[in-house]
């Protein structure tokens, strides 16, 4: 087995045989990886703190065949301000969700993990609509993946574009005035320029949009319209992130 080192966020744990957890980091260097904790799930354990959800550390780690075995690690930020706020947790639980179902075991992508390291950051702030910082990783996480809005140019034909009402989910972007509607869904053009700046624009810039809750739903509708076109599962913490929206 060969030694391996890396930067991580925990995102899933799960028990396994009487005192181990499986851990699935999301990883600078190889994306998502799943290890085994030796006796993580005792209090006591070296591994107990590093392997709780959301941590964010330096992890050191043996890799075998099909899995990795942690050796040990060092908290960066465990985002314990994240785990005591329901409304961040749900968001951040959310994130996490995305990642397992979105990302292949093994593919390296160092770009879309400084962007969850940099949301999970704004996200433990109160200086940010949480809502829109999700909106703005979910685009990240759907370029990342090849899913990415064109948003300048028509996704039909390619003629540019400043603006539309009608964003297609057969060829993610926006869609002029001459081509076909179909396959695609309607949008204000308040929502459209929202959706663009969101699209473009690194997320501690994110914090400049003011926006109500209609524009927040519609620029919704699009992102989990194409995630769930396009992904096998559907993040459990919706139904929880839906409840906190209608108190």
């Amino acid at each position: 087995m060969s030694l391996f080192e890396t930067q991580g966020v925990i995102i899933k744990t799960q028990d396994f045989k009487e005192n181990d957890k499986l851990v699935w980091i999301f990883t600078e260097k190889s994306g998502k990886i799943t290890t085994i904790a030796k006796g993580a799930k005792k209090a006591k354990s070296r591994h107990f703190s590093i392997t709780l959800p959301l941590c964010y550390g330096d992890y050191m780690m043996f890799r075998g065949k099909n899995l990795y075995s942690l050796s040990e690690g060092k908290i960066i930020n465990s985002f314990q301000g994240l785990l005591s706020n329901l409304e961040k947790l749900t968001y951040s639980s959310y994130l996490c969700e995305l990642i397992d179902i979105s990302l292949i075991d093994g593919e390296s992508n160092p770009n879309l993990f400084k962007d969850f390291v940099t949301c999970l950051y704004l996200l433990n702030t109160d200086a940010i609509d949480y809502e829109l910082l999700v909106r703005s990783f979910e685009l990240k996480l759907l370029k990342s993946t090849g899913y990415g809005l064109n948003l300048n140019n028509c996704a039909n034909c390619g003629k540019k574009i400043n603006t539309s009402s009608y964003i297609s989910l057969a060829n993610y972007g926006g869609i002029c005035g001459e081509c076909t509607k179909e396959y695609s869904i309607r949008i204000s053009t308040a929502a459209y320029n929202v959706l663009r700046f969101l699209n473009s624009s690194p997320m501690d810039k994110v914090h400049r949009v003011n926006v109500n809750t209609e524009i927040k739903d519609e620029i919704f509708k699009v992102t989990s319209s194409i995630f769930s076109s396009n992904y096998a599962k559907k993040p459990k913490s919706l139904e929880m992130l839906e409840y906190i929206k209608e108190r």
